[in-house]
């Protein structure tokens, strides 16, 4: 009897996911722990283990198909006898044809012709109604999100696209009619979305080229629509000598080398970082526009912005005030390899409180980063550079440290983003903390 392998959740709010690669095929035998599809989400990229083992009897996806957890990808037969799957091909190759793909009896969308036919015979409602009222909710894991951070439940929105299939704009509906606005009220931009600009015809002036964005490409976006229309930033300038940090980071660099890290400025900005957010935690909340309230965090998730061939990722160091510097190198060094192998797992990327953003390794010195919603600040780091600096009289060179902290002045003031940045710099130039 064929035992059928169904796609596991994918993490929080991730209801569908691409498929990018699938490494099966008909005959190919399968051992638990095997990866055996690579998917890529709004949030993440990553190859799905199988959990079942035996010679794969049938493939019901190809590379291209959206999937949803608990969806049918292939069956096995635990007492056939197969081959191994050859060595994973380049994505530039063909794909080898694969079986036919089953119909998914969840999927809510209908061919043009099935709903042309279910109008004129009249079984249609005449409109769709709220998703709670009729069962799932059928909305992708970026309107999922969109909705939350507007203060939306999603199971009272009436969807409009098939199956009731709720989008963006059907959010955006909702919200407006629950404040009593007309549609006109409120603009996209607003709201988070980037409004609908269209484009002139470059085809004029030249031959261009066209590239589908990443889900990953799409989620940033969207995200960055959102932070920068939502949130009134307020960038602030400091610098830091770090002439202690660097003989220190020289001191210790083997030891966390030795437990499989590497010892950065940034994995010691970690600690420093930590130890100013219990210090100020305003930096460390999140405003709850809705509630009327502020929401403190008693934990320290901090994410770390990483440049990727998939573009921007921002996977999360957790309990950072809980761990020893050489511990937050180590890890670190996990989440780098990760991010740039597009492994991270959606929780890897959830659950931050604040942001650290370095762009020091391409030169770059001060920048305005943008807060990373719905956090309150961010902290960019710029090139390390030596300089002479005055000190009683006598000058002498000194590694200097540009930072920039970008904040959400609708709850952090600048005096208190000042005091919280003058902290870090202090901290940096008196490293007490640093043998830890």
């Amino acid at each position: 009897m064929a035992t059928e392998f169904k796609l596991p959740e994918l993490g929080e709010n991730v209801d569908s996911a691409d498929v990018v690669r699938v490494l099966i095929a008909p005959g190919d035998s399968v051992d638990k722990e095997q990866p055996v599809v690579e998917v890529e989400s709004d949030k993440a990229a990553l190859e799905v283990p199988s959990s079942v083992a035996g010679v794969v009897s049938e493939v019901l996806v190809k590379e291209g198909d959206k999937v949803k957890p608990g969806q049918v990808l292939f069956t096995v037969d635990a007492n056939g006898a197969g081959k191994k799957p050859a060595p994973k091909k380049a994505k530039a190759d063909k794909p080898e044809a694969k079986a036919p793909k089953k119909q998914e009896e969840s999927k809510p969308a209908k061919s043009k012709a099935d709903e042309s036919k279910t109008t004129a015979t009249g079984s249609a409602p005449a409109a769709p109604a709220p998703a709670g009222a009729e069962g799932p909710v059928f909305a992708s894991p970026s309107v999922r999100q969109f909705a939350r951070e507007i203060g939306v439940e999603i199971a009272q929105v009436t969807g409009s696209g098939p199956g009731g299939r709720i989008s963006v704009d059907d959010v955006k509906k909702f919200a407006r009619e629950a404040k009593g606005a007309g549609p006109a009220t409120a603009s996209p931009a607003a709201e988070g979305a980037p409004a609908a600009v269209k484009l002139p015809d470059f085809t004029r002036w030249g031959p261009v080229r066209r590239e589908k964005m990443s889900n990953v490409r799409r989620t940033t976006v969207r995200h960055m629509a959102l932070s920068w229309s939502q949130v009134p930033h307020v960038t602030l300038n400091n610098r830091a000598d770090i002439t202690a940090i660097e003989e220190m980071r020289q001191r210790l660099k083997g030891k966390a080398e030795a437990a499989g890290g590497k010892l950065t400025v940034t994995a010691i900005l970690l600690k420093v970082l930590a130890a100013g957010l219990k210090a100020h935690p305003k930096l460390n909340a999140s405003l709850d526009v809705a509630a009327g309230e502020v929401v403190f965090k008693d934990y320290v998730h901090i994410g770390v912005a990483a440049d990727t061939d998939r573009g921007l990722v921002v996977p999360v160091v957790r309990d950072v005030d809980a761990k020893s510097i050489v511990q937050l190198a180590v890890e670190l060094t996990e989440l780098a390899e990760k991010a740039r192998a597009g492994r991270l797992s959606p929780d890897q990327m959830a659950g931050g409180t604040f942001t650290l953003t370095n762009l020091g390794g391409v030169g770059v010195e001060h920048f305005t980063p943008i807060v990373n919603f719905p956090e309150v600040a961010i902290l960019a780091v710029g090139t390390a550079r030596r300089r002479l600096v005055e000190s009683a009289g006598q000058f002498s060179p000194r590694l200097i440290l540009p930072l920039s902290l970008s904040i959400d002045h609708r709850l952090v003031d600048g005096a208190d983003g000042a005091r919280f940045l003058q902290w870090v710099v202090d901290a940096l130039q008196t490293p007490l903390f640093a043998e830890m």
